[in-house]
């Protein structure tokens, strides 16, 4: 069975390689360029076109490289790596064309690239593939270079760009206008020192920059100046310093002073301490490199010195009152001349210029004045002077102490205050027109309300005199003079009513009121008026905040209606009721005496159905007459 297999006929081998040798040449992949090298971060194309025998049915189309090691597929599909998937795009077809588009290229970008295609029968891989290799860029020029030697830069990459590159050159990150590049190359002729800086370049048409590169002039000292601290003119007694700078390449580190012609000290800073008139004169410096020497243009130092001995003054001196004019003068001894004065009440600017002129004084201008005198080197204050202005009370007023309200029986302590100058030593006091009292203070013991009412104050001094406005002295006190008042007759028939109203005098008014009927102790009644059904001896009682009082008694008299007996209730104390009963008594007697012929027991009903009735009423009359009287 071994030989059988050795000694097959060999046609059926040899067969199927010719197939396979003349199939072969309609498959291929081809890639155009090869190879590329691709600026970092810029956009390739790898053009790309394929073939596959007629008959075949394209299954499947991707993009391949050459494997790494972490790689566990043998052709792993790009567009399924994270790396590549957002930045692979395919644009070819599942015909012929297998073109792609890889963006933003790194330079980990850098590998060999194969197109895989698979058919319904067999696979292919397009290799050799696409080698693509991405560059950054680097300028190289020399680090130092001297005024006006020739330099050249040049914008390097690690491989020769596949498309054709147009450089552009940066310095300081701004792109230089002038074209003085050729090729990759910048060349500069006779740099200056304004050409230092930091350049790098770039392709036209991307966006990667190379990394700067610092490109360092050096020149000898140039725009030597000499400047002063404090600057401008300076002042006798301070101290100066004078420094010395220059723009060279390596800085200068030799500097020299000179006054005049004569050297008087070195280094870059000179400094003078309580400097004087002496130090003035023409200053100068030089500074010196490897390269060279400058000398600075003179400077003028002039001693001078800020306004002193400021002093104000008063015109006219002595008294002065309300309504004068008045003129404030500044004087000073400074160099150059002060020109610039201002005056100052307090701390407050109130005018310009070294006299200052107030007409129709007011008390309101009284204060401490100083003026300021300014020249360009300083300025200094006087010493305050005092404006004492006179004027006649005014802003009288009246303090009533304590707090909340005044009631009878306290001490009340009334204040008088006034604005014056000189201050007011003559006060009197008015309640109304009437003068009461002297003194700023003005007190009352044991207040009552009859010193109620409008009191005011007056101020004197020797320039005038004023009166304050009033104030009310308003004093409280309990209820007082309470009392009933009966409406009608004060009698009353069963079943009817007697109306009693109570009144009072207090401060605030009462507004609380109750009723009590004598030897009761519970009230029988509230509110100012109180309505008696039943005879009795009633009284009220007037309340508010600060106490309260009860009136007099006063009776309520009831007679019934069938038994025709009249009975006077009149407004007296129970107590007197024997009185009464007295007058009644010479008053029936008086009747009796008139009508003999009636019995004593039957008076009261005949005299009621009798003509002269007139008769009883007069005397009824009488009898509240006698009554008011006693009241």
């Amino acid at each position: 069975m071994v030989m059988s297999v050795r000694m097959a006929p060999p046609l059926p081998l040899i067969f199927l390689l010719m197939i396979h040798r003349v199939s072969s040449a309609d498959w291929g992949v081809s890639y155009s360029p090869s190879h590329i090298c691709a600026l970092k971060d810029s956009s390739v194309i790898m053009n790309c076109t394929y073939k596959y025998p007629t008959g075949y049915q394209i299954m499947r189309v991707f993009w391949t490289k050459t494997k790494d090691k972490k790689e566990t597929e043998e052709f792993p599909d790009l567009s399924n790596d994270t790396e590549y998937s957002q930045r692979l795009q395919y644009l070819g077809d599942k015909q012929q064309n297998c073109t792609i588009r890889l963006s933003h290229v790194t330079l980990n970008d850098s590998h060999e690239y194969y197109f895989r295609f698979i058919t319904d029968k067999d696979k292919w891989l397009g290799k050799p593939g696409v080698t693509l290799n991405v560059t950054d860029l680097q300028v190289e020029s020399p680090e130092r270079v001297t005024e006006g030697d020739s330099v050249r830069l040049t914008c390097k990459s690690s491989c020769t760009l596949t498309d054709r590159a147009t450089f552009i050159w940066y310095r300081n990150s701004q792109p230089l206008t002038e074209r003085r590049d050729r090729n990759n190359e910048l060349l500069l002729q006779s740099v200056r020192r304004e050409d230092a800086g930091r350049y790098s370049c770039a392709v036209h048409g991307h966006n990667h920059i190379s990394p700067a590169v610092q490109l360092n002039v050096t020149y000898p000292p140039k725009s030597v100046s000499v400047s002063i601290s404090p600057s401008g003119e300076i002042l006798s007694g301070d101290s100066v310093t004078l420094i010395c700078s220059s723009d060279s390449n390596p800085p200068a580190l030799n500097f020299s002073w000179f006054k005049g012609g004569t050297i008087v000290g070195s280094g870059r800073i000179f400094s003078i301490s309580k400097i004087s008139s002496d130090d003035s004169g023409e200053y100068k410096c030089r500074s010196i490199n490897e390269h060279g020497e400058k000398y600075s243009d003179n400077l003028t130092l002039n001693v001078m010195y800020p306004p002193r001995n400021v002093s104000g003054s008063i015109s006219p001196s002595g008294e002065i009152v309300s309504g004068d004019s008045v003129t404030l003068i500044c004087s000073s001894d400074s160099n150059p001349p002060a020109l610039n004065f201002s005056w100052f009440k307090g701390g407050t600017f109130v005018g310009s210029g070294r006299i200052y002129s107030i007409s129709k004084i007011r008390s309101d201008d009284s204060g401490e004045y100083k003026c300021r005198s300014i020249n360009e080197h300083g300025e200094k204050y006087s010493d305050n002077v005092t404006l004492n202005v006179m004027y006649p009370p005014r802003n009288v007023s009246v303090l009533i102490t304590g707090s909340g309200e005044t009631v009878s029986g306290d001490s009340v302590t009334l204040i008088c205050s006034s604005d014056s100058n000189p201050p007011a030593l003559n006060f009197s006091w008015f309640k109304g027109g009437t003068f009461v009292g002297s003194g700023r203070i003005y007190s009352i013991s044991k207040i009552s309300s009859d010193d109620s009412g409008e009191y005011k104050c007056r101020s004197i001094n020797e320039h005038g005199e004023k009166y304050s406005d009033n104030v009310t002295l308003n004093v409280m006190y309990p209820p007082r003079n309470v009392s009933v008042l009966i409406t009608g007759s004060g009698e009353t028939v069963s079943g009817d009513s007697v109306t009693l109203i109570c009144s009072s005098d207090s401060n605030p008014p009462a507004l609380n009121f109750s009723w009590f009927k004598e030897n009761e102790s519970s009230a029988v009644g509230s509110g100012q008026s109180f309505s008696a059904l039943q005879s009795g001896c009633f009284y009220c009682q007037a309340h508010n905040q600060h106490g309260s009082q009860r009136s007099d008694t006063v009776t309520v008299t009831e007679h019934h209606r069938s038994s025709w007996h009249v009975v006077f209730g009149i407004t007296v104390e129970c107590g007197a009721f024997f009185i009464l009963a007295i007058i009644i008594i010479i008053v029936i007697l008086f009747i009796i005496k008139k009508r003999r012929s009636v019995k004593t027991e039957d008076l009261t009903v005949k005299q009621v159905n009798h003509p002269d009735t007139n008769n009883f009423t007069e005397a009824k009359k009488s009898i509240d007459q006698l009554l008011s009287v006693s009241d």
